[in-house]
């Protein structure tokens, strides 16, 4: 059984989110058996109008969560897996767009490779319009390069992931929000922590939007500062990263505050 597990607030797109919601039904060539779906607070008329059409449409198969107050995308992810009855559960986000054949592909993988618990695959980006802006970015796929890859930057892009649902209730790894706006790199340091398995396909299954804007927004130095220090002190120390993953996360600390040509440079050359 497939449980897919989403979560929409306030400032999300209806229309992106209807795109996402058409990538992962209408276009799957092996549908989930189920999709959560968590309201994350209060959302907008537009935003409901768009959840009662696939309501209607999707029936018992669509379960909607709704919290009374915006928590993150953690917490709401955290709300989201009390209620997924899966033995598999994948990750979507509501302004991207998976392929065809993401499920059918990730479903077959965990089938030949049973000591896997969490798989990704590698993603395109695309613009407002669903324009291709990069056609293709790579990640490792085995689990000793994976490791490696983490000392510097997530090993499984978690719009794509995919779990066995021991992931969560036997190696009790969950979405935490000690350090806000990296829940994911938190769920990969308890993964590694907890001897998870973690691979990716080599294979574009979903397409991720990058918003024009993105590079605009001014970083957070609070929350910036937080990650450093989680980077340097938990995840480089506990899972024996060395002098060259600090490094790196002192680099990404002063890209995350600096100006946006300079993200936007960064970026492009260094993704």
């Amino acid at each position: 059984m497939l449980s897919v597990l989403m979560s929409v607030y306030c400032r999300e797109n209806p229309h992106y989110f209807n795109q996402a919601m058409k990538s992962i039904w209408d276009s799957q060539t092996v549908k989930p058996d189920e999709i959560i779906l968590v309201e994350d607070g209060k959302l907008t008329e537009e935003l409901y109008k768009v959840i009662k059409i696939w309501k209607e449409k999707l029936a018992h198969t669509l379960k909607v969560i709704s919290l009374e107050k915006n928590i993150g995308t953690g917490g709401a992810k955290r709300e989201g897996l009390k209620h997924c009855c899966g033995d598999f559960i994948a990750i979507m986000d509501t302004d991207d767009i998976s392929e065809p054949e993401r499920f059918e592909k990730q479903l077959d993988f965990f089938k030949h490779n049973s000591d896997v618990d969490a798989i990704g695959t590698w993603i395109s980006e695309i613009d407002e319009n669903n324009n291709v802006t990069r056609s293709v970015v790579k990640y490792p796929t085995n689990n000793e390069e994976l490791y490696k890859f983490f000392s510097i930057r997530d090993p499984i892009p978690h719009m794509t992931s995919m779990f066995r649902r021991r992931f969560f209730v036997e190696k009790k790894v969950e979405y935490l929000s000690e350090v806000k706006m990296a829940e994911d790199t938190l769920l990969w340091y308890q993964a590694y922590k907890s001897d998870c398995i973690l691979a990716n396909i080599p294979y574009v299954g979903v397409r991720v939007r990058m918003i024009s804007n993105l590079f605009y927004r001014r970083g957070d130095p609070v929350k910036s500062i937080q990650l450093l220090k989680f980077r340097l002190f938990r995840i480089n120390r506990e899972l024996k990263y060395g002098f060259r993953a600090d490094l790196y996360a002192i680099v990404y600390f002063m890209m995350s505050l600096s100006p946006a040509f300079v993200k936007k440079w960064l970026y492009k050359n260094f993704r």
